[in-house]
């Protein structure tokens, strides 16, 4: 009852607001479409953060625009996150670290006991089920972190939005084969027919890292930079809430460029058509 309240009140604001109404040029949208990208904007994320959000929560204004919300433990910890609405989709929302992360490969990101911007970025779906007006199952729900070759910028930003329809029902019937280990799915996923690997990971909230479970899976000569990384929610057939990790590799050769993003609809169709919930075979489940 406390998370649709909440979620009540965050939808009316965003509604008042003008962020869930207007189409993609949205108010307080924050990145122009990546084919607009030029090399000059690849810190755009950064200095809008540092220079505009950080600055508007130091002043305890709500929100601290152009971000929804700036989360901190103590006065400008830099190991706290922000949340800023993404321009690239009517629902996607971004989570941005207030540190300088240039992205996936960063070896910030494996430091012991750095933040979990992943754990982060799941909570912040709230918005994206705000810009929805409604509580989303958690299997509909996805968080991306593109490769180095496929992001336009360069500051560490994870993409929370709606996973596909086709992409959720190929999980459906391959995660019987997934277990808690970085494996090669047994099929390639939709839409372009590209390989991903898979690990489950149990649990309401993210208990592990997933730059830290990724990174300590690669290969010799493997690097997190020719990587993304994804997570999607995910109930066990016990109803037990748990997690999808994948993570793509670049392949030039098959034109992959490991673009994460791929598999999220920036449309969510699948939380305006909702697959049966009558019991959870309909759903993404796990033995």
């Amino acid at each position: 009852m406390r998370m649709a309240k909440r979620l009540g009140w965050l939808s009316s604001w965003l509604l008042v607001m003008g962020w869930v109404v207007v189409p993609d040029g949205a108010k307080g949208a924050a990145l122009p479409p990546r084919a607009h990208q030029h090399a000059e904007d690849r810190s755009r994320l950064w200095t809008l953060v540092h220079n505009e959000c950080v600055p508007s929560f130091a002043q305890s204004r709500f929100p601290p625009l152009p971000c929804m919300e700036v989360d901190v433990t103590r006065p400008w910890d830099v190991t706290g996150y922000a949340v800023l609405k993404d321009q690239a989709g009517r629902y996607q929302y971004l989570v941005l670290p207030l540190t300088r992360i240039t992205g996936i490969e960063s070896p910030a990101l494996q430091v012991p006991n750095s933040p979990n911007y992943f754990a982060a970025a799941w909570t912040a779906r709230l918005y994206v089920e705000a810009a929805l007006h409604a509580i989303q199952p958690r299997d509909a729900l996805s968080l991306v972190v593109n490769s180095t070759m496929d992001r336009s910028q360069d500051q560490l930003h994870i993409h929370v939005d709606c996973i596909r329809p086709d992409v959720h029902a190929t999980l459906l019937r391959l995660l019987p084969a997934i277990d808690g280990q970085w494996r090669p799915l047994a099929s390639l996923l939709p839409p372009r027919g590209h390989a991903y690997w898979a690990r489950w990971v149990a649990g309401e909230t993210l208990p592990i890292d997933p730059f830290k479970s990724l990174a300590a899976s690669l290969r010799a000569g493997d690097s997190m930079a020719k990587h993304s990384l994804i997570v999607v929610g995910a109930y066990s057939r016990s109803d037990r809430p748990g997690f999808v990790l994948l993570s793509g590799r670049v392949d030039q050769a098959r034109d992959d460029h490991a673009d994460g993003e791929e598999l999220q609809d920036r449309s969510c169709i699948i939380a305006r058509q909702p697959p049966p919930r009558s019991n959870r075979t309909h759903s993404i489940s796990q033995r």
